[in-house]
């Protein structure tokens, strides 16, 4: 699905949106029912894809598509493992009111 751009322009790439996706899948007669039953999954789980990340379903869309998945959902790829890091890794606040240890107080801690 590639958009064309106005005179002079070059060609860019699709913008890809719940609406456009489902478009796609129906000009080349699928629905997303009948995706989910051709994989084994649950009808709802793909209604769901929308909303919640469900890489499974997303994978079996952009298989059929033939396009990236990461094209398709471009805000859920690449997939971070983290979005908030552990307190272990954050600086440790020291108090105002407390004055920073001399050598001799860390030897003995």
């Amino acid at each position: 699905m590639q958009q064309a751009g106005f005179e002079g322009e070059p060609m860019t790439k699709p913008r890809w949106d719940q609406h456009s996706i489902k478009a796609e899948l129906h000009r080349r007669g699928m629905t997303l029912s009948a995706l989910a039953e051709s994989i084994d999954m649950k009808p709802n789980s793909f209604g769901h894809v929308w909303k919640r990340t469900n890489r499974k379903a997303e994978a079996a869309i952009a298989q059929f598509l033939e396009v990236p998945v990461e094209q398709l959902f471009p805000d859920r790829y690449p997939i971070t493992t983290t979005r908030i890091l552990s307190s272990r890794y954050a600086p440790k606040a020291t108090s105002a009111n407390r004055a920073p240890k001399s050598g001799q107080d860390r030897a003995a801690a």
